[in-house]
């Protein structure tokens, strides 16, 4: 007759249908905010059972309690393999986890923006189909977006656990008959008390002869000096005056456990952007300590106890009857009896080593999952919004798409704002060059940290070559922009410094502006012996303003060459001083002054004075004319 399960305190079911695989012995590894384990030793029938239809399929126990009911385990066979004969039937091993055990064979690097922990660990487990379930309802936390959050060449079970941890959540896991789901929580009093065990009895083994009823066989308490006092520092640029006075500090303390001394932990960066998030961050940071502070640690055969329920002990060997513990940890070892004749079926044993803690100690979970570190600087392109050349915001930030993105879509999108670190830096005043989409840029990451990058320099690459020919060009040095938007001109200030040949060029593509508080001074072929030259080709207007006086040297020869009409104005005195002569020409008429006399030619000369008119001379004057000479007045006196 084919063994059935039928009437046993345990059975397994399966994939494979009912019997089809025979319960024989289980241990199981369950604890907070970690994930479950239990390892079947299973017996069949059939000892040629095909690893393809056990392997991924859902696997569950079913263990009668003895105050009435079940306990359910349930979960996915992550491995299965035939472990030989054993007796008349063939043995096998399954190994089975919840679904979360899935995340670990998936890794990935991709950029989540504006979401909370708790919904980036929803959204990521979705990815795993419906037998990923959830429930988020024992969150009490209020949990802000994280503007800016890497999964970084992480699977996604250690991003997620991860999450978690910093967050100061944790998770359990609840069981069905053919499902378990995953509980998040953040406080100790979202926890309920075990059906059945609100009183179980502590029975050391020597006392406990003839007892029928589940108990504990040995209960030890343990306690450990542990921090009662965290403080947390950060910087937020966008409040940086209030950052650097210490205005983003954040702490937390709690009363150290058994009478002990206030310990200090003090961090930086607590990686928040206020001062409320840091105080959260402090307080679950240090109740993940002090929840290390007492540990009990004990053996039952009480077969209803799991990880994140309460129960009370009676005769509590601390003598704190009543006293309700939360369980952290449940090691489970079953084993039934055989299935041949005249072995008995009723002769299941069971045991369980566990750790638990007060109730009253709020419990975090331990860090086990480290943040991923980027060893050394990145590269990465500028993006932003389709139809500009420039992205970009009141802080001279810009978005990237970096390589390893494959889920960014090389928009304003890709990522948050990254600063640029520019030459100086002062208030109102530095070096200031924004990198434009489609460059190229170094990336570092402020300790490390993918969630924190900072664009560092610009490189050049095959779609971004240099703007002269290299190495032909390879003595030039040059600061050259681009008109934009859609301009093919540029500004540039080049150095050229090949020997014999150096030159500095400027060039404006449009106006060209030089204001000069004090004196402006210009030299041209002074130092050498080489004749230097200055051009300057203005195509429109100029406008000279000179605050106080101007002077003007010129070594040889001054032409100035005006096309059109010349005006100077002179609000007090002209002087204009030759050591020759000085000669004002208009077609054949003429002044010409020299040291010793004034001679004027012209066609015509014509002399008038609106009032008086006066010619005299300390010697001699003589006056002549080719033809008829006119002298007139009202009155003519000649003496």
């Amino acid at each position: 007759m084919r063994p059935i399960q039928a009437h046993r305190q345990i059975a397994v079911t399966s994939a494979l249908g009912p019997d089809a695989l025979l319960f024989r012995s289980m241990t199981t590894d369950e604890r907070l905010g970690r994930l479950p384990v239990f390892r079947i030793q299973l017996l069949s029938t059939d000892s040629a059972i095909a690893i393809a239809d056990v392997l991924g399929k859902p696997m569950g126990v079913e263990m009668e309690l003895t105050g009435g009911g079940s306990r359910h385990f349930h979960g996915i066979v992550t491995r299965f393999g035939a472990l030989g004969a054993s007796g008349d039937l063939a043995a096998y091993e399954a190994v089975v986890h919840p679904w979360l055990w899935l995340l670990k064979k998936r890794a990935d690097s991709r950029i989540f923006q504006d979401k909370s922990v708790p919904d980036i660990v929803k959204e990521v487990c979705a990815q795993y189909g419906g037998a990923a379930s959830l429930d988020l309802h024992c969150l009490t936390g209020d949990y802000a977006a994280l503007p800016y959050c890497v999964q970084y060449r992480e699977t996604d079970f250690d991003f997620v656990c991860r999450l978690l941890e910093d967050a100061g959540i944790y998770f359990h896991f609840t069981y069905t008959a053919d499902s378990h789901t995953m509980v998040l929580c953040d406080a100790s009093n979202t926890h309920a008390p075990i059906d059945g065990y609100d009183s179980l009895k502590f029975a050391p083994e020597r006392n406990r002869t003839g007892l029928r009823e589940e108990s504990v066989t040995q209960w030890s308490a343990s306690g450990e000096i542990q921090s009662s006092q965290c403080v947390l520092n950060d910087f937020n640029y966008e409040k940086a005056g209030a950052s650097i006075s210490g205005g983003l500090q954040a702490s937390a303390q709690i009363e150290a456990g058994f009478g002990q001394a206030d310990y200090q932990v003090y961090d930086y960066p607590g990686r928040y952007a206020e001062a409320r998030e840091g105080d959260v961050l402090a307080k679950a940071r240090l109740q993940r300590l002090h929840g290390q502070t007492e540990e009990i640690a004990a053996t039952t055969d009480a077969r209803g106890l799991y990880p994140g329920g309460l129960f009370a002990l009676d005769h509590d060997p601390g003598g704190a009857d009543g006293r309700r513990y939360l369980v952290t940890a449940a090691r489970y070892h079953i084993s039934d009896g055989g299935y041949g004749s005249g072995e008995d079926a009723e002769a299941l044993e069971v045991s369980c080593s566990l750790s638990a803690i007060g109730h009253d100690f709020p419990y975090r979970p331990t860090a086990t999952v480290a943040r991923p570190i980027v060893h050394g600087p990145q590269t990465a392109i500028v993006v932003g919004k389709a139809g500009e050349e420039i992205w970009t915001d009141k802080y001279g930030r810009v978005k990237l798409q970096f390589h390893w993105d494959r889920l960014g879509k090389d928009d304003e999108n890709s990522s948050c704002w990254v600063r640029v670190a520019q030459g100086w830096a002062g208030k109102g005043w530095g070096a200031m060059a924004v990198p434009r989409i489609g460059m190229e840029v170094v990336v570092s990451f402020l300790e490390g940290d993918p969630d924190r990058p900072l664009v560092t320099g610009c490189v050049y690459n095959s779609d971004a070559m240099p703007p002269y020919e290299l190495p032909g060009e390879q003595t030039k040095s040059t600061v050259k922009s681009q008109s934009s938007k859609g301009g093919a001109g540029f500004n540039e200030l080049r150095f050229e410094d090949k020997k014999d040949k150096e030159e500095i060029f400027m060039h404006a593509e449009r106006d060209f502006l030089r204001v000069v508080k004090n004196n402006d001074a210009l030299k041209v072929g002074f130092e050498t012996a080489d004749k230097g030259n200055q051009t300057i080709d203005i195509k429109n207007d100029q406008t000279l303003k000179v605050g106080h006086d101007q002077f003007e040297t010129v070594d040889n020869n001054q032409s100035v060459d005006i096309k059109g009409k010349q005006d100077v104005k002179v609000g007090t005195t002209i002087v204009i001083e030759a050591g020759t002569s000085i000669e004002l020409k208009v077609g054949g008429s003429s002044i010409k002054i020299e040291a010793a006399k004034i001679t004027i030619k012209a066609p015509e000369i014509e002399v008038a004075a609106d009032a008086n008119a006066k010619v005299s001379a300390g010697a001699m004057m003589d006056i002549k004319a080719g033809g008829v000479m006119t002298i007139g007045g009202a009155l003519v006196q000649i003496n």
